[in-house]
């Protein structure tokens, strides 16, 4: 029994022994619309949707299924162990004397970061990443509420929220962020109909809502979606040393790039005013700025 991660959307973003297990399956249960159709084209077995099973349904399939010694993979979208339901699905299995077993798979958090063109960790900026969602239908423990993490100042990253997402921003303010923190919305990453959406805390809402998003997004929240300055990383510093060389200089500290946009570019396929434009950085410390990748259609 397999619990399968099939990625963000781009069939070519699944990994090898996912698409293994997923040609070798018996009998394949799938998150519905959320996996695309080429990757349900690769199963020769039995598949199942369970976008409209209750969970004894779905854990029936399973079970009985492994039970006759078939070759049994639950596919999720994205990575099974962010917001996947394993593990209800897995102690039920143990409990019948299945052995389950969880192959990763590229959650959309990293397909909206590389669709935006953002290190989420960047030095002298945040080095913290906080995923989360917001509190609904399903509840957020107080203590994990958007105004105690906006405390921390650091890069949040927000699955099933983009329609609670006017909530989220006031409650981010509240908690420390400014109106002009820099924010972004992906939709469907990596789907041929992806959608980004870039702004401030201050706009983001208001761009999000006449973009049409109202499910299928990832919300991200930090300074490293547009940042003003950041350092350069000390591990490729000439006064650093590690196990693989020695330090080259006995200068201290690595330099700091400082970012200068030159206002908003319209790449092909645009249906915005486009993105940030390439910043440029000092060359006395020899920084460079980064080439954002396109995105297929993007508003800002």
């Amino acid at each position: 029994m397999h619990f399968v991660g099939c990625g963000p959307g781009d069939p070519e973003l699944i990994t090898i022994k996912a698409r293994k297990l997923i040609r070798k399956a018996d009998v394949l249960v799938h998150s519905g619309s959320l996996i695309p159709r080429p990757i349900l084209e690769m199963c020769g077995g039995k598949m199942h949707d369970a976008s409209g099973m209750i969970r004894e349904e779905i854990f029936a399939l399973l079970r009985d299924g492994a039970l006759k010694g078939k070759h049994v993979v639950r596919l999720h979208d994205g990575d099974p162990s962010v917001y996947g339901a394993i593990r209800e699905q897995i102690d039920a299995l143990e409990e019948e004397g299945i052995g389950c077993t969880v192959v990763p798979g590229v959650t959309s958090m990293l397909a909206a970061s590389a669709a935006l063109g953002v290190q989420l960790t960047l030095p002298g900026v945040t080095q913290t990443i906080m995923i989360t969602r917001a509190g609904a239908r399903t509840g957020v423990p107080a203590r994990e509420g958007m105004t105690s993490l906006a405390r921390h100042g650091t890069t949040i990253v927000l699955y099933l929220s983009v329609h609670l997402l006017r909530d989220t921003v006031k409650k981010a303010v509240a908690g420390g962020y400014k109106k002009s923190t820099p924010a972004a919305v992906v939709y469907r990453a990596s789907w041929p109909d992806q959608k980004i959406v870039r702004g401030t805390l201050g706009d983001i809402a208001d761009k999000v809502r006449e973009a049409g998003i109202t499910r299928t997004a990832i919300v991200m929240i930090g300074d490293v979606i547009s940042p003003k300055s950041y350092e350069y990383s000390r591990l490729y510093d000439k006064s650093f040393s590690h196990g693989y060389r020695k330090a080259k200089s006995a200068k201290s500290g690595p330099s700091r790039a400082k970012v200068r946009g030159k206002g908003p570019s319209k790449p092909k396929g645009s249906t915005g005013p486009g993105a940030r434009g390439r910043g440029k950085a000092p060359s006395s410390a020899g920084a460079r700025s980064a080439k954002r990748p396109r995105a297929r259609t993007l508003v800002s």
